[in-house]
């Protein structure tokens, strides 16, 4: 079968010092897959690259059985990208941008799909303003808008909800399930990780260019064993029983809160009688499961920096 985004041992270095080594991933037909990693890992050079934007040095990439440097113009009409970058025309207002923007891939104006992208993107009232008198987050918008306006089979959002306003960010996740439940494929880079959990299927995690982690999200979620925790206390605690150190415990709130974590074969009953024999009095107990954001620590050391602009 034909992956939507094959990529085979793909390298890529800048001045001597490697952004992407030896990457090897594949994207199936109508999933919506998750790229992610901290600033610096080569996730943005690795879309510039299977963009055409940056030269490869090594490797190959291929969208839908076609390589993007020797079929270069029909990968560039198979594919839409968000770039995280603000790149825009000042010279042109949004309804101008988008009604030409289609002839770039010789994909003929289709009034319908631009007027639903316009709607949906809250682009309606500022279609006649130039690039730069829109705020940063509309600009975003109309990024998404571009980037979707010829109908690519495969679209890449590169940070697309960052620095843009919660209704947006939930408008346009929508939005992206609409069309991905009609076929068209989604590669996802965004530092939210709860976006990324609620919308991937698959998650791949870059670091330092490389890929160290590319599995199902639920099985992502699974390498962190254990239950978190969180224990309100009737009387706020000065320091912690020695014999909980063993349950990485943190106190919160001056001492009113107390956070533990515990291993896979420890049961909430068991802690809270311990708890109980050392004469601790507890209010209340939440226990939860570790998220991406916990796996993503452990496997980078590093923690997301919640949108802000990140590097190559």
């Amino acid at each position: 079968m034909n992956f939507a985004l094959d990529i085979a041992q793909l390298q890529k270095s800048f001045g001597g010092t490697p952004a992407v080594r030896n990457l090897s991933l594949s994207v199936h037909p109508g999933e919506i897959f998750g790229l992610l990693g901290p600033n610096g890992a080569g996730k943005s050079t690795t879309i510039n690259m299977i963009s055409g934007v940056c030269r490869i040095d090594a490797g190959q990439v291929q969208v839908f059985g076609h390589d993007n440097c020797a079929e270069r113009r029909i990968t560039r009409r198979l594919v839409g990208v968000m770039h995280q970058e603000i790149v825009t025309d000042n010279f042109f207002t949004i309804d101008r941008a988008l009604r030409i923007h289609a002839g770039y891939y010789g994909v003929p104006r289709d009034n319908a799909w631009r007027e639903l992208l316009i709607e949906r993107l809250g682009l309606g009232p500022h279609l006649h303003k130039s690039m730069n008198k829109l705020s940063g987050g509309l600009k975003r918008r109309f990024m998404v808008a571009k980037a979707m306006i010829h109908k690519p089979r495969l679209l890449i959002l590169d940070e697309p909800t960052a620095g843009v306003d919660v209704e947006l960010r939930r408008n346009l996740w929508d939005f992206v399930r609409e069309i991905n439940r009609e076929g068209v494929t989604v590669l996802l880079t965004t530092h939210y990780l709860e976006e990324a959990e609620q919308m991937c299927g698959r998650i791949a995690i870059m670091n330092h260019g490389e890929l160290i982690a590319l599995e199902e999200t639920a099985r992502l979620l699974a390498r962190i064993e254990g239950r978190h925790l969180q224990l309100t206390l009737e009387q706020p605690l000065q320091q912690v029983p020695v014999e909980l150190h063993d349950l990485h415990p943190a106190m919160r709130e001056a001492g009113r809160v107390l956070h533990l974590v515990l291993d896979g074969g420890q049961g909430a009953g068991a802690i809270l009688r311990r708890i109980t024999d050392l004469g601790i009095a507890v209010r209340d107990i939440e226990t939860t499961r570790p998220g991406l954001e916990e796996v993503f620590l452990h496997l980078t050391g590093a923690r997301p920096d919640n949108g802000q602009a990140g590097g190559k």
